[in-house]
């Protein structure tokens, strides 16, 4: 006579079993990004353009043909995007004699504070200091050498990911819909309703949530730019430039950014600046964490905080910078289309299937 096994024990090794299943195939999909994680962040980058531009290329094709309106919204990007590169480049360079001499007063001014009660910090170890980076920058001048070459074939790297990025963009925003729903076809009739929901909710939540952040960074660079002109902070379109990339990772991004700013008023214009931007960060972060966050994102992003911020540090621990700026639009869309897909009925052998909805695809 067999034991009987008890009923718990049969359901958490049924359960036990399946979630093995499925952490393999999570773990395959994985090494699979990894391995071509350039095409992976083209394709990301190609819908992020796609879910900015198609409202204006929808405007653009009422008044030429379609074709035609997309090439004028991704040109016309392009010009906007290194127009404001050549206006950082031109803020930096015309700066570049005053920022020097500016740097080189606040690191004496630096070093005097630090000298002075409540630091008392020995002098002699500041200088300890600048000789030991001194003697490391001269001894380690090949290593640093072959960095800088490697970071040229980074950057090289990064220009073709921007390449297939545009390349992708053009066909999801002209004809993202027909290949959506060409991809739906190859599906069994029976499953292909789940497809279509799940593609609708996906890239409705996708599309929500890369407006409301790109409004969100928008504002916290016009905000800290201001401030930082207001204050006679040097460099200030370049930080307002940082502030507007940094804030695409929700919830550190913005803080070390503008901690990049405070160290940068320090050394130019003193603790009493430097105080004063600090103070700007608790009010930055006030402002996008209790009023540009619940009125922008709180319809096309319903996660918790704690959910928000495990996920930007898990990004970044499995895939650094790119892993934290995916993160969440990741775990927003997977969660969307798990509540849409309990929301569906699933239709009977005698129900119809339901009618599509507004361009699931890549571009709807």
């Amino acid at each position: 006579m067999q034991p009987q096994v008890p009923p718990l024990l049969r359901t958490a090794a049924a359960y036990a079993w399946r979630l093995l299943v499925v952490g393999a195939a999570v773990y395959g999909v994985f090494m699979v990004l990894g391995r071509y994680h350039e095409i992976g962040v083209a394709i990301f980058l190609g819908m992020v353009i796609t879910a900015m531009l198609r409202p204006l290329t929808g405007l653009l094709a009422r008044l030429v043909p379609r074709g035609l309106a997309v090439a004028l919204a991704l040109l016309g990007s392009i010009v906007a995007v290194l127009g404001v590169l050549a206006l950082v480049g031109a803020a930096v360079a015309g700066q570049s004699t005053t920022l020097v001499r500016e740097f080189r007063d606040g690191v004496d001014r630096i070093q005097r504070w630090l000298e002075q009660p409540p630091f008392r910090l020995d002098p002699h170890a500041l200088e300890d200091l600048q000789s030991k980076i001194g003697d490391y920058l001269s001894s380690h001048r090949s290593t640093l050498l072959s960095t800088a070459v490697s970071g040229a074939g980074r950057l090289v790297e990064v220009g073709t990911v921007l390449v297939l990025a545009i390349f992708t963009s053009v066909f999801f925003i002209h004809a993202g819909d027909r290949m959506w729903r060409w991809f739906c076809d190859q599906l069994p009739e029976r499953g292909r309703w789940r497809w279509e929901v799940a593609g609708r909710a996906a890239w409705r939540t996708f599309t929500g949530y890369t407006h409301g952040i790109v409004l969100v960074a928008g504002t916290n660079a016009v905000l800290v730019g201001v401030a930082l002109f207001f204050l006679g902070v040097p460099l200030a379109v370049p930080l307002a430039v940082l502030e507007f990339f940094a804030a695409f990772v929700p919830l550190l991004g913005s803080p070390v950014a503008l901690a990049v700013a405070a160290v940068v008023a320090l050394a130019a214009k003193g603790p009493l600046i430097a105080g004063v931007v600090v103070a700007l960060i608790v009010v930055i972060g006030q402002i996008e964490g209790h009023l540009l966050h619940p009125l922008v994102m709180s319809w096309a992003v319903r996660l918790h905080p704690l959910v928000v911020a495990v996920s930007v540090i898990a990004g970044a621990i499995s895939a650094g910078v790119v892993g934290a700026v995916v993160a969440v639009p990741l775990v927003s869309v997977c969660w969307s289309v798990r509540v849409a897909l309990r929301a569906a009925r699933t239709p009977g052998p005698a129900d119809p299937l339901p009618e599509p909805g507004p361009e699931p695809g890549p571009e709807a």
